[in-house]
């Protein structure tokens, strides 16, 4: 971080991500090593400038990704690696927590120590002393090392009401030892903006050191929390994509980043940084497989959807009429419900990045989007699914041959006396009028099925051994028009250069799954890498 200056004479805001630590304490979300790469990769898109990784050492998952993200070319962000202060009692260099931190090797290490005196006492039961020691002597150990170190001070606003010297004292004394940031944390997330905007003002006033902001939710004000410590002159901000978090969650970094840069005119990202802003949320969501929130701020399904009478009306002549912000420019979209002019200019530009030229052709754009109206009612969600896009795209517009017919396919499910689980799966289809069947053996359907269908297609089409899938989701979405549960999955695949998501929808998961596997492939096929064309 640079010198501390007054929040008037400063735009430069921090933008520090904790989904892959704090983000995963919410019940019901867990990330492989895999999809945490994945996250890291979206997240240094959209130009978030420290991803915190997790703990090291704490658990395989975590020591894999450590070892795996130093070999990723980031182009915005650092990493960071999260852990405590020393021990009570232990020399920072005997400390195993901090050794663990140095042997991550990442560039950036973030620390949290107590700053309540009644979790020292009662929690550390140490003393108030040699606190202040503990977070001084390992802040002092790791830039001793060369590491960019934060402080993240527990439980800060709370501990400051009870007793604010001390509080004061344990920010001081990791700012006196050389941290680059202390970050003020709202831990219990109780704390409301008016207290956040007095008490950070002191600790930036009396601190010599940048002050960061990191807020929960319990109280819904964490959002609000963030953006009022910016403006008492904090210089980072933590939170989560779209809020994920333990209890009530984080603050939410999709509400924080668009508003630091268009409402308070902070330049945090650039321009077309932003516009992956709702791609990002979406992305992240179904990597977690969680439902994106349609009503959402900013980049919510819902959170630009009018429907008719005045509001439509009044958009169509003025966007700003009922538009907090252009949606476009965090890569959302109005939507005009019950009307034709219902996204027409999004979906011409959508196409136009498939290479598909519909500004001259209004009444297919129509029609196009009222079939992708129909879709999405039915469980279609194209926001994740772009491969799935432009292949529907393309056949409806009759720009689009198949590289197969499918004419049947069987899957068998055997449990065997070992107790060993198989899936057998015969795939028949035809490719230029021949015929062709296969059979294949996995541990689960869907790789059964996709080996079955790699077997039939072997060596006819270039690229095809380079299609690899990497991602396999499935939710169950709410009765539809009465007709019972669907199930929804999506498939994410790559072949190397590029990587794309394609989605099925059926009251039987397999035949879901099917159709999600064929898009991949049939996507793959219609884009293989450079040295396969």
């Amino acid at each position: 971080m640079p010198s501390r200056q007054s929040a008037e004479g400063n735009s430069r805001v921090t933008l520090y991500d904790t989904t892959l630590r704090d983000g995963t304490q919410r019940e019901g979300l867990s990330l492989s090593a895999e999809d945490k790469l994945r996250i890291v990769r979206r997240l240094d898109g959209l130009g978030i400038h420290v991803i915190e990784g997790g703990f090291p050492a704490s658990n395989p998952k975590d020591i894999e990704f450590f070892g795996r993200v130093r070999d990723l070319e980031l182009k915005n962000a650092v990493i960071a690696s999260f852990g405590q202060t020393r021990r009570k009692d232990i020399p920072a260099a005997e400390d195993e927590g901090l050794r663990a931190l140095l042997d991550s090797g990442t560039p950036a290490i973030t620390l949290v120590g107590k700053a309540w005196d009644i979790h020292v006492t009662e929690t550390l039961r140490t003393s108030l002393e040699e606190n202040l020691a503990m977070v001084s002597d390992s802040v002092a150990y790791l830039k001793a090392a060369g590491r960019v170190v934060y402080f993240d001070a527990e439980h800060f606003f709370d501990g400051y009401a009870a007793n604010a010297g001390y509080a004061l004292a344990v920010c001081r004394a990791a700012a006196d030892a050389g941290a680059d940031g202390v970050v003020l944390c709202d831990t219990n997330g109780g704390t409301l903006p008016q207290d956040i905007e007095r008490v950070v003002a002191v600790v930036v006033e009396q601190v010599r050191c940048e002050i960061g902001i990191h807020a929960h939710d319990d109280a819904g004000c964490a959002v609000a929390n963030s953006l009022i410590a910016v403006g008492a002159g904090a210089r980072q901000v933590q939170g989560t994509i779209n809020g994920y978090g333990e209890r009530a969650g984080n603050a939410d970094l999709i509400a924080v980043l668009p508003a630091l840069k268009l409402k308070l005119g902070i330049p945090v990202v650039t321009d077309d940084q932003l516009k992956l802003l709702t791609e990002v949320s979406h992305f992240v969501a179904e990597t977690a497989n969680l439902a994106p929130d349609p009503h959402q701020p900013y980049v919510g399904a819902s959170a630009f959807a009018h429907k008719g009478g005045m509001h439509a009306s009044a958009v169509d002549r003025l966007d700003a009429a009922y538009e907090h912000v252009d949606p476009a420019s965090i890569g959302n979209k109005t939507r005009v419900l019950v009307s034709e002019l219902a996204g027409r200019a999004s979906l011409t530009m959508k196409a136009a990045e498939m290479g598909i030229d519909l500004s001259d052709q209004p009444e297919r754009v129509g029609q196009l989007l009222d079939e992708i109206k129909r879709l999405e009612h039915a469980g279609y969600a194209f926001e994740t699914a772009d491969g799935s896009l432009e292949l529907m795209l393309r056949r409806r517009l009759g720009m689009y041959e198949p590289f197969f017919r499918l004419e049947s396919f069987d899957v068998m499910l055997n449990k065997r006396e070992d107790g060993r689980v198989a899936t057998d799966a015969i795939v028949r289809i035809w490719v230029e009028g021949e015929r062709l069947v296969a059979w294949a053996e996995a541990g689960g359907p869907v790789n059964a099925l996709d080996w079955a269908l790699r077997r039939a297609l072997n060596g006819r089409f270039p690229g095809l051994d380079r299609i690899e899938l990497i991602d396999y989701k499935v939710r169950v979405l709410e009765d539809r028009l009465g007709t019972g549960k669907v199930t929804r999955v999506l498939v994410e695949s790559t072949n190397g250069e590029q990587t794309w998501g394609t989605i099925g929808v059926s009251e039987n998961i397999i035949e879901a799954s099917w159709e999600a596997l064929v898009d991949a492939v049939e996507f793959g096929l219609t884009h293989p890498p450079e040295d396969a064309r």
